[in-house]
């Protein structure tokens, strides 16, 4: 609804925000003046120990220096309620008691009128759970057993069954003083083309009532008993009151849900969704009948920024994944975005649940992948790119899908984290051919004095240990962790293990124990192995815990240390294929620049020259490798 002209103002004029936020917060005495207005106390929108959220009583506004959420009173109620704008509007001007303006006639002739037929619905509801007690409803019964719904479950959920009758819910209705047009308006009935008398949509179905956020019963969802039904799904139609494409079975109770920090799950039916609510994921949704909309997605995003697809694990489920990527990558934003959890082939949710219990479906929940893995599973599983030509068209099929995204900046970390894949997919091995002088020559083993630097002393590379670095350090001062937040989420890590440990960083980056969080995700072995490493245990950063100026500058120079070294890979690589057949000024360029991203980030702890070469704490650069590289440099540009 339209709001006239000032009645915001008068709203926000009348309430206090120091009381609007007292409700959630305990404010931190030796820091507010309350006198004044300025106000402090530990942020509700993250985790934190000391008083880095403000409000200014005067100005109606807050501000936190710590995750940076701002806003007014009513942006306050919209976070923590997890509500719309008009919702907090509603709640705020009945605390200040301010009335809601009058809508005009037409809008509130249709609320009376949308308000007549949720009272049909109710009574519809009422009908279909007596029904289920009856005889003719002994298959529905017994089925619902066999998927473990107890009684319990059954009134919880307000299920019922409808019978295999063609007037029954509409003689009911009727006989009740309901009129034929609103029965039908409700989608309950529907009139035959012929003029005859109205049938029930719903016949020999278990009934699944759907509600909206605000549980007014809207529509029905039935599932058939006859497994010759046309359709096993069968929705209400849309009406005054339901709105498919904009609505989500369990919306309310998930979002509530939802905004007190439970994951959301997108599930793909009714059985599913109770299921997984039943077993404590409260935050558990599924579209009615359809792939996933525009809408939908929108909804979901208000509820939670990153709600988890739980999809089927069949080439149905992979299908309808694959379409929901297609829709939302041009709605990305920063913050905002999906991860899919991929259930064992041929299983859903429900099925789980019953057969190995909810720690299962929490294992599988938490290894959760973002949606650019499954973009690169989608354009590379079951293919094979054994030449150029082949890989140039998985670029050019990433490059028009990524063209879809409208950010810049969130297209181009998504260009990013693919070309980082696609460098590892098809990187030339440690053993394989580097070009020199037009000549192809074998790459040899390590140099004796890179194997005696700690990076690779222990049978890793310099990638693995410098990751190892960075993990461990950040679990030493987590308190830095929120810093590298997006530098983590980008980063490509060496094997499955260190990508378990990055997953956990970022699922617990908030908690207010975080190594201990990892530690219960991960258990002991995975971090034992992780600290026992040599170079961790010596690194400085590590040994002084909670020195986070240390821990700063060394994660960020591990990381761009990292990343110096594989770009100087990658285009080793592509100049060992593009030489192969021509070069130019951009090739000389680019190899230029590598060498001195390389030399630049090897020397970032200071070592000098002989030391960058041996591999010593800085990049590792094999003797035979620069050799290669130089000869490259030389010969384009002799050829300039």
């Amino acid at each position: 609804m339209s709001l006239p002209p000032g009645f915001l103002d008068e709203l926000r004029g009348r309430l206090s925000l120091g009381q609007v936020v007292g409700r959630k917060v305990m404010w931190d005495s030796r820091k507010s003046n309350q006198g004044k207005g300025d106000l402090w106390a530990p942020c509700p929108f993250h985790q934190e120990k000391t008083a880095s959220f403000h409000v200014d009583d005067r100005k109606g506004y807050y501000y936190c220096f710590g995750c940076h959420a701002k806003g007014d009173a009513i942006s306050f109620v919209r976070e923590t309620e997890n509500v719309s704008f008009i919702e907090a509007v509603e709640i705020l001007a009945r605390e200040a008691g301010l009335p809601m303006p009058e809508r005009d006639p037409r809008a509130q002739e249709k609320a009376d009128k949308r308000t007549e037929l949720a009272d049909v619905m109710e009574d519809a509801v009422r009908f279909y759970q007596l029904q289920l007690r009856t005889g003719a409803a002994k298959d529905a019964r017994d089925y619902l057993a066999g998927r473990g719904i107890t009684e319990k479950v059954i009134e919880r959920w307000e299920i019922g069954f409808a019978p295999d009758n063609r007037q029954a819910v509409y003689s009911h209705l009727t006989s009740k003083g309901v009129s034929p047009a609103d029965i039908i308006e409700c989608g309950l009935a529907a009139k035959p083309d012929d003029g005859g008398a109205p049938f029930d949509r719903f016949r020999g179905r278990i009934m699944f009532p759907i509600r909206d956020a605000r549980n007014r019963a809207i529509a029905f969802g039935g599932r058939a008993m006859d497994p010759n039904a046309r359709a096993k799904y069968l929705n209400s139609p849309e009406t005054m009151l339901f709105d498919k494409g904009r609505t989500l079975f369990n919306q309310g109770p998930a979002r509530a849900a939802s905004g007190k920090g439970k994951t959301l799950i997108v599930a793909e039916g009714y059985m599913d969704v109770i299921a997984l609510v039943e077993a404590g994921f409260e935050a558990s949704v599924a579209p009615l009948g359809t792939a996933i909309t525009e809408n939908q997605l929108q909804l979901l995003w208000r509820m939670h920024p990153e709600p988890t697809i739980a999809l089927d694990g069949d080439t149905a489920g992979l299908r309808a994944a694959m379409r929901l990527i297609e829709l939302t990558l041009p709605m990305l934003e920063a913050g905002k975005s999906l991860r899919f959890a991929l259930m064992p082939d041929g299983k859903d949710p429900d099925d789980i649940l019953r057969g190995k219990g909810a720690s299962a479906l929490q294992a599988i929940l938490e290894a959760s992948i973002p949606m650019v893995d499954l973009l690169w599973r989608r354009e590379t599983e079951g293919k094979v790119f054994d030449s150029p030509e082949r890989r140039a068209g998985l670029e050019k099929a990433f490059n028009q899908r990524l063209s879809l995204i409208q950010d810049p900046s969130i297209r181009h970390h998504y260009q990013a984290a693919l070309k980082d894949r696609m460098w590892h997919h098809f990187r030339p091995a440690r053993s394989g051919r580097a070009w020199k002088g037009g000549a192809q020559k074998s790459i040899a083993a390590p140099m004796a004095e890179t194997k005696l630097s700690p990076l690779v002393s222990e049978g890793g590379t310099s990638d693995h240990v410098r990751e190892a670095v960075v993990f461990a350090v950040l679990l030493a001062t987590p308190t830095v962790i929120p810093e590298f937040e997006i530098a983590l989420e980008a980063l490509v890590c060496t094997d499955h293990q260190h990508a378990q440990i990055r997953n956990a960083l970022l699922r617990h980056l908030e908690a207010p124990d975080v190594k201990n969080a990892v530690l219960s995700d991960l258990g002991e072995e995975a971090l034992a192995k992780l600290f026992s490493q040599s170079y961790v245990r010596i690194n400085p950063s590590f040994r002084r815990p909670g020195d986070e100026e240390m821990a700063r500058m060394c994660v960020a120079e591990e990381l761009e240390k990292l990343q110096a070294q594989r770009g100087y890979e990658r285009e080793m690589a592509d100049a060992m294929q593009d030489l192969s057949t021509s070069a130019d000024e951009g090739l000389t360029w680019r190899l230029r620049e590598a060498a001195k991203s390389l030399q630049q980030a090897g020397k970032g702890d200071g070592e000098d020259r002989a030391a960058y070469e041996r591999g010593e704490n800085g990049v590792q650069m094999k003797k035979e490798e620069k050799e290669a590289f130089d000869d490259l440099v030389r010969r384009l540009n002799s050829e300039d």
